[in-house]
């Protein structure tokens, strides 16, 4: 006795070349969006360690104040004095005042004086967001 056999005329392969487009559009732009955010964070700084802290994520209303071991505030990569940090920061708050918020990287042989001026400087000028970072290793 013969036994029928169905056979079936499907497409035997997926067309992946839309699959492909997606994934080198989303390659193109997590590569471009993480250097933008690293722009901030070229200065070499020994950050203090905290087990469980979440990793920063860069909003785009955002203003980095980078300060050294010996105690030396930067702003957009340059050294600037506690003058220049407030007008800045009163420009910024004038353009957004909803939005505008503040990251302050520290070394941590930084004396805390010098983070609690800076969080003083954001307070003066009327921007509650801000925050002090610490490394995730």
């Amino acid at each position: 006795m013969a036994v029928k056999l169905r056979t079936y005329n499907s497409v035997s392969a997926i067309n992946l070349t839309p699959l492909i487009d997606v994934v080198f559009q989303l390659m193109i732009f997590f590569l471009v969006a993480s250097h933008i955010g690293d722009e901030e964070q070229q200065l070499e700084m020994d950050l203090p360690t905290v087990s469980e802290a979440l990793p920063a994520m860069s909003q785009p209303n955002e203003l980095v104040i980078n300060i050294d071991k010996t105690g030396a505030f930067y702003l957009e990569g340059r050294a600037v004095q506690l003058e220049q940090i407030e007008q800045t920061l009163r420009r910024a708050y004038a353009n957004n005042p909803l939005t505008q918020s503040v990251i302050i990287r520290a070394d941590k042989q930084t004396d805390w004086e010098q983070v609690a001026v800076a969080i003083g400087l954001c307070k003066k000028v009327g921007i509650q967001n801000y925050s002090a970072t610490t490394d995730d290793k």
